[in-house]
């Protein structure tokens, strides 16, 4: 069965960094991009940044281009994001995920998720 965990998040004040985690398992294909998705209460979730399975392209949305960065190490099946400069918008769950596409800033392009991770940035 295909499992994404999610680790890494927590509290940072504003201007912090973290990294987080995802490692995937039960995955058949290597071949795939692995994504990154947040998510507040009564929003939709938003694309935050992927990469292709070489992790030789890279892609941010514009709210957080400049300050996050995604990578990932395939011998590891592990996927991060390291967080800088973090500003309060940037609250909310973070989750992973692994398409098998082409489409990478749509939610439902997207194969298999993680169960998300809390980052809260506090003022």
């Amino acid at each position: 069965q295909v499992q994404l965990v999610e680790s890494g998040g927590g509290l940072v004040q504003t201007g912090g960094s973290l990294r987080l985690s995802c490692a995937a398992s039960g995955l058949t294909f290597s071949r795939n991009t692995m994504g990154w998705f947040r998510q507040t209460p009564g929003k939709k979730r938003e694309f935050v940044a992927a990469t292709s399975w070489s992790g030789g392209s890279t892609y941010y949305a514009d709210s957080v281009k400049g300050r996050f960065t995604i990578s990932r190490d395939n011998a590891k099946n592990t996927v991060y994001l390291q967080m800088n400069s973090l500003k309060p918008e940037d609250t909310a769950v973070y989750y992973c995920a692994v398409n098998y596409g082409y489409e990478v800033t749509r939610p439902d392009a997207y194969d298999y998720w993680g169960q998300g991770t809390q980052v809260t940035v506090s003022s």
